[in-house]
C-alpha cells in the first residue's frame, strides 16, 4: 500500500510537505520546536527606525552675498548653487568666487574654488578642487587642492601641496599658513630653489 505525503499550509504562505515516515519521539520534538520557531519568525513585524533627513533644507541659485564692516563692503561672494542645512552649514557644490576689499574700497584679493563648504559651528570655510587665491596688490597667486579659511582670524591654511607664483619666482611646498589676502604667508615644508635678490 502506498502512502501519500501529508501537506500542511498556513505558515508564511508556504506549503510544507511531510513524508510519511516513522519519526522517533525525540526527533519529533526537535522538528516541532524548529517549526514553532519558523512560525514565530514569520509573524514578527520588523520594526525599523525612521530615517532622519540630513539633506539641505533650502536651495538657492545665482547667489550674490556681501559681508560688510562699518557699512563698508569687505567681501563679495558669488555662487551658482547654495545649499543650506538645518545645522546652519552651507554647501556650494558648483564652486564659489570671492572678492576681498581694502578699507578704501579697492579690490585687494580674490579666492576661487570648485567646491566650498561653510561649517557654522567652527565658523570656518573649506574650498576644494582647484583652489586659487590671487593678491592683486602684490601680483601673486596661490594654487592648491584644499584650503581652509577662518574669517574671524582673517587667515587661510592648508596641509596640502601649494604653489605660489610671484612676479619672478615660483615657490612649491606642503602646508601653508597665511593672511586671507596672501599679503603674508609661511610655507611649512618648502621645496625647490628660490632666487634671493640683494
Amino acid at each position: 500500500m502506498t502512502t501519500r505525503p501529508k501537506t500542511m499550509t498556513g505558515l508564511c504562505s508556504a506549503s510544507l510537505i511531510l513524508p510519511s515516515v516513522v519519526i522517533s519521539s525525540f526527533s519529533r520534538h526537535i522538528f516541532f520546536i524548529a517549526l514553532a520557531a519558523l512560525a514565530c519568525s514569520c509573524n514578527k513585524a520588523e520594526v525599523k527606525k525612521p530615517v532622519e533627513y540630513t539633506g539641505p533644507i533650502s536651495e538657492a541659485e545665482k547667489v550674490e552675498l556681501y559681508y560688510t564692516e562699518n557699512d563698508k563692503v569687505k567681501i563679495k561672494m558669488l555662487a551658482d548653487v547654495l545649499y543650506e542645512f538645518q545645522t546652519g552649514d552651507r554647501e556650494f557644490p558648483k564652486g564659489i568666487y570671492m572678492e576681498f576689499y581694502k578699507e578704501d574700497g579697492s579690490l585687494e584679493s580674490t579666492l576661487r574654488a570648485n567646491h566650498a563648504y561653510f561649517f557654522k559651528a567652527e565658523n570656518q570655510w573649506r574650498g576644494r578642487g582647484k583652489v586659487e587665491v590671487k593678491n592683486l596688490q602684490k601680483n601673486e597667486q596661490l594654487n592648491t587642492e584644499e584650503l581652509f579659511w577662518k574669517p574671524a582670524e582673517k587667515k587661510i591654511f592648508t596641509e596640502k601641496f601649494v604653489t605660489i607664483r610671484q612676479q619672478s619666482d615660483v615657490i612649491y611646498g606642503e602646508g601653508l599658513d597665511a593672511k586671507q589676502d596672501l599679503s603674508d604667508y609661511t610655507i611649512r615644508r618648502p621645496t625647490g630653489e628660490i632666487e634671493v635678490k640683494d
